[in-house]
């Protein structure tokens, strides 16, 4: 089991004041402020809307709540910074004020975005471009002192389909965060949280592969992210849709987490804290 791997994880993060404890894996609810992310039941628009949404996650017992304004599903249309900073702040603000002490990650790939998202209340950035589609990012990062969850991509949204080819899927997203790593912490970032990236850029072979060896990312002795909810490694497996796939991803979910994950990012609350409560009842037994 991951708890008696060798090496011994980062098992904190520092967020907003707060000391989240990631020894016991935490769960990361998904809000999708776009009109086209690839699950539609994640859409949220109005704000009455995406605060209902956040208070049924919180009540479901999620640690951490993931705004999005960016769609980053595969050819999804690319829009402005100020179309995506109009999106999210607003939402960003509210859940603030209607849950002050709920922990917000944003996702973004802009270091503006983030940083003005950090500034109206957020506590963390999770970038799915690991610092490549901005070139500011990791200074931005590193100015503001917060967690940052680096992902593994290649090319953008628009493009990182035809990007998925590796002769070893594994070595080449280990590589990639060795190199990255070494950049944060020479800025001084503290906090960092890695995420194999699976679906971007990757084949639904490549995702299984990386999960497959996902213990062996340990070595980086930093806490990890498996983002992999309804996504098309689990429902073109199963031969059916994102809509049915919610049974297909707790499954792999409870792999992640004896695998070693320490944040499962789902769009399905409910049905992670519950695989995570039943893997601590084995693993803590």
């Amino acid at each position: 089991m991951a708890k008696d791997t060798f090496f011994q994880k980062k098992a904190t993060v520092n967020a907003g004041g707060k000391l989240i404890d990631l020894s016991s894996p935490k769960v990361m609810g998904i809000i999708n402020i776009t009109p086209d992310s690839f699950y539609a039941e994640s859409r949220k628009t109005g704000i009455t809307d995406v605060l209902q949404h956040a208070e049924k996650m919180l009540d479901d017992g999620a640690t951490f709540l993931d705004i999005g304004a960016y769609s980053s599903r595969p050819g999804a249309d690319d829009i402005s910074v100020q179309e995506e900073t109009d999106r999210l702040l607003p939402v960003v603000e509210g859940i603030t004020s209607a849950f002050p002490d709920a922990i917000i990650s944003i996702d973004t790939f802009r270091a503006k975005v983030a940083e003005d998202a950090i500034y109206s209340g957020a506590h963390i950035i999770n970038d799915i471009s690991g610092g490549e589609l901005d070139e500011e990012m990791f200074a931005t990062v590193a100015r503001l002192q917060v967690p940052y969850i680096l992902m593994h991509m290649k090319g953008n949204p628009q493009t990182m389909q035809q990007l998925a080819n590796y002769d070893d899927v594994f070595a080449e997203v280990y590589d990639y965060f060795v190199k990255k790593i070494y950049r944060l912490r020479q800025l001084g970032v503290h906090d960092i949280i890695l995420d194999p990236g699976f679906g971007f850029a990757k084949k639904p072979e490549h995702s299984y592969a990386l999960m497959s060896r996902m213990q062996e990312f340990n070595i980086l002795q930093l806490p990890i992210l498996a983002g992999i909810s309804r996504k098309k490694m689990i429902y073109s497996l199963l031969d059916t849709t994102a809509d049915e796939a919610v049974n297909g991803t707790t499954a792999l979910n409870t792999i992640a987490l004896m695998k070693g994950a320490s944040i499962l990012r789902v769009h399905d609350v409910k049905q992670a804290v519950e695989a995570v409560k039943i893997y601590n009842a084995v693993t803590l037994s």
